[in-house]
């Protein structure tokens, strides 16, 4: 009856959609967990780093595509173009010169030139010559300050660990940026592409304190003009964006509606242009089984689909003075259950399921061999070699996860109980499940990893072991010398090549070891009504607004 209910409700509300901007393009999207700040040194999930890349910018970017991507590389953004030098050590960075803060009252004339020995190159219109003296011209000494800010334990940014491999950084002169690793290390430009490396003007950072993080000013398409905390936040174009011509919209209004199901209503409305990825309670609604559109959505909504650098796991404490999670115990559990139906019959096969590696396919060094295939004689076998045939005597197992993933983990709860593997699951809040996590107090437990940047060696730092939790991503406290020997050559391996296949062998070594099974690689799902085009993003998830264009 609710079923029927809610369809009927959804018919009635899709009649009467609404868009009344008058002549002003402005796009608007919900974030139903809300955002902790505009500051970009504290951009360390979805929520906030989508606001803060229409607010700044840095050296580099990486790639977005209208279609979307897998391949996802390193373009100039601030810098103009770098060159690295032959021991892999000093990046040398060309900046632009036409690149300004967002106008604000705490810039002055005499500021504008910031002791600048270099003429001024962008045409200046008079409306545009009015902005420009409420604002300066970013040279490469802000890239100094804003480095120094982010390491800065004072200010106790989660992205300092983004600069851990620098040994030095200063301008050569106003367009010249020098960066200088005290080891090579091959994707450190990627790196550079994060949120947390965007520059920002030191006269308002430094009125403001901690206060930027609501007073927010950078060089980006967008600039800030309200927000009123878990009730709106609203952007405003940059008319002196340094990227000709762009953005196309006014403006970008986002809105905090927690309930998903009422995110979804308003979209359908057409009262959000866009709504990112699908919650369990509508997904039926508006996907097939395959995960299509369903065909009385198509005429009206369009759906990006493309692979997401997201690998959904199951850990395990590897710590656990128990023993009973031994090697064959964790394969037996790997091959015990079948992803592949996981996927079709409570993912609408929303994602790829986890038959690979550890490292999701588009980057260098992704298995493309089948690891963990469903084999439940093989799962038997396992038991059997590890003293607990049909799983007779076997403890039970704990496997703590969040409500979110409460199906998942029942789904595979109720096939390893057809091995005779007994298996209890623990429901938490995410916050309180994390720090469980991170102090080694679970036994088995429900994780994923989004890409920082998209590279490999992003996914395998989980398995080093100086890495080890809290200090570290390694939360399964996983330690084999072999890997971190093949990790530490990998890190410094300039051959793009070689690097792939030393990659694609540490992979190997956990999947055999199997501290993690994977559940499956995630997929991202953009939607977005048909009056919208230009929307861009990439395996990373990014949100890029630039090109975006909404026909009135």
């Amino acid at each position: 009856m609710k079923r029927l209910l809610f369809i009927f409700s959804l018919a009635l509300l899709s009649a009467c959609s609404s868009h009344d901007h008058g002549d002003k393009m402005i796009f608007r999207y919900n974030e139903t967990v809300g955002i902790a700040s505009l500051d970009p040194a504290f951009a360390k999930d979805q929520s906030t780093i989508w606001p803060c890349k229409q607010l700044y910018n840095g050296l580099v970017e990486l790639s977005t595509s209208e279609a979307g991507d897998d391949a996802i590389q390193v373009e100039p953004s601030i810098a103009k173009y770098w060159d690295i030098s032959s021991d892999g050590l000093t990046y040398t960075f060309t900046l632009r010169n036409d690149v300004y803060f967002h106008k604000n009252p705490l810039f002055t004339s005499s500021a504008s030139h910031h002791s600048s020995s270099h003429s001024l190159s962008l045409p200046l219109t008079p409306s545009h010559s009015q902005d420009i003296d409420s604002t300066r011209r970013v040279v490469a000494s802000d890239f100094v300050y804003s480095f120094r800010r982010i390491i800065d334990p004072a200010v106790l940014s989660p992205g300092a660990w983004v600069l851990s491999e620098v040994d030095t950084f200063y301008a050569a002169n106003d367009t010249t940026f020098i960066i200088r690793l005290r080891e090579p290390f091959s994707p450190f430009l990627s790196l550079l592409g994060m949120v947390y490396c965007s520059v920002v003007p030191h006269e308002v950072v430094e009125y403001y304190g901690k206060d930027f993080r609501s007073h927010p000013c950078g060089t980006g398409p967008f600039q800030f003009q309200y927000w009123k905390e878990g009730v709106k936040l609203v952007l405003r174009k940059n008319p002196i964006y340094f990227e000709k011509g762009l953005p196309y919209l006014d403006a970008v209004a986002v809105t905090f509606i927690v309930d998903r199901q009422t995110v979804f209503l308003e979209f359908i409305k057409g009262n959000l242009d866009f709504m990112n990825s699908l919650d369990a309670s509508y997904k039926d609604e508006i996907l097939t089984l395959d995960g299509r559109l369903k065909e009385k959505y198509a005429d009206r909504i369009d759906m990006i689909s493309i692979p997401y650098l997201n690998t959904e796991y199951l850990g395990f404490n590897m710590s656990d003075g128990s023993g009973v999670i031994s090697q064959k115990i964790r394969q037996a559990i790997s091959c015990g259950f079948d992803r592949r139906k996981m996927m079709r019959y409570l993912r609408n096969n929303i994602g790829v399921p986890g038959v690979n590696g550890f490292i999701p396919r588009g980057l260098p060094g992704a298995a493309k061999e089948p690891m963990n295939e469903y084999d439940p004689d093989r799962a038997r076998r396992l038991l059997a070699e590890a003293g607990y045939p049909y799983g007779k005597g076997l403890p039970a197992l704990k496997l703590s996860t969040t409500a979110n993933y409460l199906d998942l983990c029942k789904y595979i709860q109720q096939q390893l109980g057809l091995l005779g593997i007994n298996v209890e699951v623990d429901v938490n809040p995410p916050a309180p499940l994390r720090e469980q996590m991170a102090q080694g107090k679970l036994q088995w437990f429900r994780a994923s990893w989004i890409a920082d940047y998209p590279d490999a060696e992003n996914y395998l730092s989980l398995f080093y072991s100086p890495n080890c939790a809290p200090a570290g991503p390694n939360y399964t406290r996983f330690k084999d010398a072999k890997v971190d020997r093949l990790y530490e050559q990998a890190r410094s391996t300039a051959d793009d090549s070689l690097r792939a296949l030393l990659y694609h062998q540490i992979d190997s070594l956990v999947m055999e070891q199997a501290p993690v099974l994977v559940l499956y690689y995630d997929q991202i799902l953009h939607f977005t009504h048909k009056n919208v085009s230009g929307l861009r993003t990439n395996a990373m998830n990014t949100l890029d607004l630039r090109r975006v264009k909404i026909r009135l």
